[in-house]
């Protein structure tokens, strides 16, 4: 198995990619997060080194930023219902009844 560390210059930053061995035997290298920057060689170490160049080509004019952007605030749905039935006076007896209803079936899986 190539090994991408040989490969690429410690000073730069490294990148993954996925290689496969194709039906007529051949393999190809995609660059992870890039799916169009592919290559094909008759050798594993070929097509590792056709993507290295490839990538280098590319970014010899361009650079990788990151970029940053606020994300959507987005009301959670319970929210709309929490606390609707604070003020109800059977409350209290409706979650009674389900504590008993769910130590009755706790008791029943017990015995199985």
């Amino acid at each position: 198995m190539v090994s991408f560390n040989s490969l690429i210059n410690a000073s730069y930053d490294s990148y993954n990619a996925l290689i496969e061995k194709n039906q007529d035997g051949t393999f190809s290298a995609t660059l992870i997060g890039l799916s169009d920057c592919k290559s094909i060689g008759q050798t594993e170490k070929e097509a590792v080194e056709n993507l290295q160049d490839m990538l280098q080509a590319r970014l010899s004019n361009s650079k990788l930023v990151t970029l940053q952007i606020q994300s959507l605030k987005t009301e959670n749905p319970w929210i709309k219902v929490a606390g609707m039935y604070k003020d109800n006076p059977l409350f209290d007896e409706v979650l009674a009844e389900i504590e008993a209803e769910r130590h009755i079936i706790s008791a029943e899986q017990e015995k199985d």
